[in-house]
């Protein structure tokens, strides 16, 4: 336990330098909020139920979820024998890595309808905004922290590990907008508010494009690039219909588990749990 609250206190700037990175992100959506609010260009129930969610995580985060996420990887750890310094090039490494881990984890999110019912509550907003970026499930620290564990295989640094994504997922509050327009190229380098609209985008060419988390060098890579061409239309093919933030979190979930029961054979109940979203049987499956 020392050793772990002693490398806390070494990583304790770049958490700290964090924490006022997201102060200042919080205000930036308080204002924008208001704005919009007054001004009528958003509802305010999908904005209360953003900032309810948030608390909630706000909450778990800072307990029973975010202490697992912490401990799982720190479990994990214990049974790796070599590490990495802590340099400027294993840092810049660690980021790279984390970036690259994000993107495949957010792909499976999409692709592995399990995964897509917690996901999903992100995506579950028809608005885009700043309060879009907190619209993030309360169970998600129960699974992602799976993800990491290649990076501490490697030889990262369990708590340079938290550090790096909290990075790569904090970046990530300023593009959920639509007051910036297009960058240019820089869209098709960096996760920008273009190239994330697109990712939040429900119309048919933008489904499942742009997973990146800091760099769009991974979509590129792997055939999932999109660039914004067309008005995007937000949410979900399957829409919750509530500001509850209790549906919001779980209705995915429920269906899952009606989809199950109503399952004719073990080979379908195993599909519905871990196939692709939207997955049905053939008429001649039943």
């Amino acid at each position: 336990m020392d050793d772990v609250l002693a490398r806390f206190e070494a990583f304790s700037g770049t958490f700290g330098a964090l924490d006022a990175i997201s102060l200042v992100f919080l205000v930036a959506i308080l204002i924008e909020a208001a704005i919009d609010i007054v001004s009528g260009k958003r509802r305010k129930g999908e904005t209360f139920a953003n900032f309810a969610i948030e608390i909630g995580n706000a909450l778990l985060d800072r307990t029973i979820f975010g202490i697992a996420f912490i401990v799982g990887l720190l479990v994990v750890e214990s049974f790796v024998s070599w590490t990495l310094p802590i340099t400027w090039w294993s840092w810049l490494l660690a980021l790279i890595a984390a970036d690259l881990t994000y993107y495949w984890m957010h792909r499976f999110e999409h692709e592995v309808r399990l995964l897509w019912a917690y996901h999903s509550v992100h995506h579950s907003s028809p608005e885009y905004n700043l309060t879009t970026s907190m619209r993030l499930s309360w169970v998600e620290g129960l699974f992602e922290w799976i993800f990491f564990i290649p990076m501490i295989m490697v030889g990262f640094d369990a708590i340079q590990i938290i550090a790096a994504i909290s990075i790569v997922v904090i970046y990530q509050t300023w593009i959920h907008t639509e007051r910036v327009g297009k960058l240019g190229w820089l869209d098709g380098v960096f996760n920008t508010p273009s190239a994330h609209r697109v990712h939040h985008g429900k119309n048919e060419n933008y489904i499942d494009k742009n997973y990146g988390g800091v760099l769009m060098l991974w979509d590129r890579l792997f055939g999932t690039y999109q660039a914004e061409e067309e008005p995007v239309a937000y949410g979900v093919l399957k829409p919750v219909n509530s500001v509850n933030p209790i549906a919001i979190n779980f209705s995915e979930f429920w269906s899952i588990i009606k989809d199950v029961w109503g399952s004719r054979s073990l080979a379908q109940a195993w599909r519905y749990v871990f196939g692709r979203p939207g997955w049905r049987p053939r008429p001649a499956e039943g």
